[in-house]
């Protein structure tokens, strides 16, 4: 089963390192938070998804 990413922008400082850590599924959105470029996280980056989540400082990132 796909592993998939949540997020909680309430948590989000926009430090970057979800960004520096996996730029294929992270982003950022209009207001400067984060944001998934996917919901479905494909399997060649199921690792760098785990390290994003936990780099987080914040823990806005959910991969389950």
């Amino acid at each position: 089963m796909a592993k998939k990413v949540k997020l909680d922008k309430d948590l989000c400082i926009s430090c970057g390192v979800c960004n520096a850590v996996c730029p294929s599924l992270f982003d950022w959105d209009d207001d400067g938070k984060l944001k998934a470029l996917v919901e479905e996280v494909p399997a060649d980056l199921e690792d760098a998804a785990a390290e994003a989540e936990a780099s987080c400082p914040t823990g806005a990132i959910t991969v389950e």
